[in-house]
């Protein structure tokens, strides 16, 4: 079927078990929050669905302008600042908890805006059958900054070559190449639907099937690599993550300079991670390479790098679970 057609028919070629858990983890979101919310039905067109909001805590308004502007909305309070991760296990088993059930889910930032149709499209990518046997499980939008400028959104599994390539040229100049970076940055792969080992989790359509057969999400990683994870975990058990192209939302998040604090903490998590799919000689030269990469920036004169050099360098960093 065609991703193009118009999204209010989208679903019309079947019957449907259950509506559409949007699922959406808050934190002090206020401020995002009206915007986010007048834009679900527009970018939802096309699909029966209901909204789930996991907030961890917020000190702000975000559970009133919630309740106000979205009384429809359930909504699920974690009572503290729980990490990304546990949002979305909250938000998911309240949803599990409906009469009948939900048939896929769409995990978003309260910082995204979707464009007409975006989630049905979505959806409708779900599913479809890939070479070796997998199936779409996981499929993500094309996302664009407020000025309209694509965000290189695909990512490939980490390597300790790729993590090499981006510490000696950069991970935007390497990103064209498969063998030397993470980052997909090849403006092919956005033109088409593209099959990769995981994406940026600000806006991903779930299906059913890939939810049951993977479960939670780590709660572990406290923030940062939480999709990386889940992606990965679900292309082990033959779920891809794939882009679908006609689908479009805006990332307000996109990519803003973070914090030393939270790049710290993105670095630390990338190297956790890649421990945990791989064998200690394998994770010392990664973590290596990932050191060498930020020691270099930080001789330029970035914070952010700075920090991350110093907590990589510590033989104590990746032994608790970080988190702000």
């Amino acid at each position: 079927m065609s991703s193009r057609r118009d999204p209010d028919r989208a679903r019309a070629a079947g019957p449907v078990a259950g509506p559409v858990a949007v699922l959406v983890v808050t934190w002090n979101s206020a401020r995002v929050l009206p915007e986010f919310l007048a834009s679900l039905p527009e970018g939802m067109a096309g699909l029966d669905w209901r909204l789930v909001v996991a907030d961890n805590d917020s000190a702000d308004d975000t559970v009133d302008v919630v309740r106000s502007l979205a009384p429809g909305a359930t909504v699920v309070q974690t009572g503290r600042n729980a990490g990304y991760a546990a949002g979305v296990n909250a938000a998911l088993e309240a949803a599990a908890g409906w009469e009948g059930g939900f048939r896929a889910a769409l995990v978003c930032n309260p910082d995204v805006r979707m464009r007409r149709g975006c989630a049905a499209l979505l959806v409708d990518a779900l599913d479809a059958p890939l070479s070796g046997g997998r199936r779409v499980g996981i499929s993500v939008p094309l996302l664009y900054e407020e000025d309209g400028t694509l965000q290189h959104s695909l990512r490939r599994e980490s390597r300790v070559t790729r993590a090499l390539g981006e510490a000696v040229i950069g991970n935007r100049r390497a990103g064209r190449f498969p063998r030397w970076s993470e980052l997909v940055t090849d403006p092919a792969a956005y033109e088409r639907a593209t099959v990769a080992d995981w994406a940026t989790g600000a806006l991903m359509a779930l299906s059913r099937d890939c939810l049951d057969a993977c479960g939670t999400w780590d709660e572990s990683f406290f923030l940062y690599s939480e999709e990386t994870e889940y992606c990965l975990r679900a292309g082990d058990r033959g779920f891809a993550t794939r882009l679908e192209p006609a689908a479009r939302a805006v990332h307000l998040g996109g990519d803003s300079q973070v914090s030393p604090r939270l790049w710290t903490l993105l670095t630390l998590n990338r190297v956790r991670l890649y421990g945990r799919r791989h064998g200690a000689a394998a994770t010392a030269a990664f973590r290596g390479a990932v050191l060498l990469r930020e020691t270099s920036r930080a001789a330029l004169g970035r914070p952010a790098s700075r920090a991350a050099a110093r907590a990589l360098a510590s033989p104590s960093a990746l032994r608790a679970t970080p988190g702000p």
